[in-house]
């Protein structure tokens, strides 16, 4: 055989191997597009004979964003556990304080004579005398004026007593006698059954004293105790003032303490003007009082001022409370008339306390709303009973005073820091 022969059957080989796998792979696509054809039907027709399979959802972080809450109620939900807190934390120390009403409010007081009679002691030391000297002569002093009022007062009652009692008798009779003859037309029997009630409930009350000899007993020691801490508290809070109240700075926390001893300062002087303030209003209040009785020619004019003055320290209401005590010892000395220009005097000078007086001198003074006063009182005798009442006003002018003075610091803080941030550095100022 040639070579032209084998050349050509070499190509014709060749062509048919190519032609072959082409074939084969022709086959091998179409075999595959079939397969997955079927594949695609056979997974239709299976889906529709069972249910889908659900889809499980994994697990992952929390997408919860505070944002989503609503502000409103976001914020009455801070607000809300922080006054629980707040009303939480007032309630157990009104009970501490409760607990150890014994001491605080001797301490208190003294407080408050301290803050009277400061003036008299910063006197005595300008005139060269030891602190400690003059805060023993001024206590000492402030005991011999009351004593002396007390005294002097009491001399009156007991000199009166007797024409007061013959009064009382007459009082009584014709208090009868309108019972009989007047509108009602009581009968004896009524009037001596109305009178036999008196009695026995006299009676009983007095069994019911005798039986609680021991919490009397008690009480006057807890009276006692409570002079004598007044006493010293008041000469120390004059005496060693400065230093005790050092000691009260040097607990609050370091960056605390310019704020804390700023404060107790505002506090201390609010407390004073009240105090001074309510002097003048006290004393104003008793010589009206008395001029009017001794013009209605009421018995015991000096020991009715001297009872105005200790209860107008009850701001609005003390005066008024204390005078009445003069309108009854009008009506049984001086008759029905003469009672009520009594108590038309009591209700003008409590009408001038509470449009002049306290305005003018606790509006300047202290800044107390006369609504925030009433609250104070009530609150006051809810917790403390008439000593409450003494205590809580002046409280209330010391804490409003360091509120706004904590907030006018807060608001100069900030301004002087808006400052700082807005302006440029001195280099770069502009020309």
């Amino acid at each position: 055989m040639g070579v032209a022969s084998r050349v050509k059957q070499g190509v014709t080989g060749r062509v048919s191997r190519v032609r072959r796998s082409q074939q084969r792979r022709s086959d091998a696509r179409f075999a595959e597009r079939f397969a997955r054809q079927w594949a695609a039907q056979w997974s239709s027709a299976r889906s529709e004979r069972r249910p889908e399979t659900p889809v499980v959802i994994a697990a992952g972080p929390s997408n919860y964003d505070r944002g989503r809450v609503p502000y409103g109620v976001d914020l009455a939900a801070a607000w809300s556990w922080r006054l629980l807190v707040m009303v939480a934390a007032g309630y157990v120390l009104a009970r501490g304080i409760a607990m150890f009403g014994v001491v605080v409010l001797p301490l208190v007081i003294a407080l408050l004579l301290a803050a009277l009679v400061a003036p008299v002691v910063v006197l005595l030391e300008r005139l060269r005398l030891p602190r400690s000297l003059a805060s023993l002569l001024v206590v000492v002093g402030t005991i011999g004026v009351v004593a002396a009022l007390l005294t002097f007062a009491g001399q009156q009652i007991a000199n009166g007593a007797s024409d007061l009692a013959s009064q009382v008798v007459k009082a009584l009779d014709q208090i009868e006698d309108w019972l009989k003859t007047g509108p009602l037309h009581a009968s004896d029997s009524q009037i001596n059954g109305y009178i036999q009630s008196a009695q026995d409930a006299v009676t009983s009350s007095n069994k019911e004293i005798v039986s609680r000899l021991t919490e009397v007993t008690t009480a006057i020691s807890h009276i006692v105790a409570g002079l004598f801490i007044v006493l010293f508290g008041t000469y120390f809070f004059l005496a060693d003032g400065r230093r005790i109240w050092g000691w009260v700075v040097r607990l609050f926390p370091r960056a605390a303490r310019e704020r804390a001893d700023s404060s107790g300062r505002v506090a201390w002087t609010s407390l004073t003007a009240f105090v001074r303030a309510t002097v003048l209003v006290a004393f104003t209040d008793a010589l009206g009082i008395m001029i009017g009785a001794a013009v209605l020619k009421v018995p015991f004019v000096f020991a009715i001022g001297v009872l105005v003055f200790i209860g107008a320290f009850i701001p609005l209401i003390g005066a008024f409370l204390s005078g009445t005590v003069a309108v009854l010892v009008a009506l049984v000395d001086q008759g029905p008339i003469v009672a009520l220009l009594m108590l038309a005097v009591v209700v003008g000078i409590q009408q001038l306390e509470a449009h002049v007086l306290q305005p003018f001198l606790m509006g300047r003074l202290v800044s107390v709303h006369p609504l925030g006063v009433i609250v104070a009182i009530a609150m006051g005798v809810l917790v403390a009973g008439i000593a409450g009442a003494l205590v809580a006003v002046p409280f209330v002018a010391a804490a409003n005073a360091v509120v706004l003075h904590l907030a006018d610091h807060a608001r100069v803080a900030r301004e002087a820091e808006e400052v700082s941030v807005g302006d440029p550095p001195s280099e770069q100022a502009p020309a």
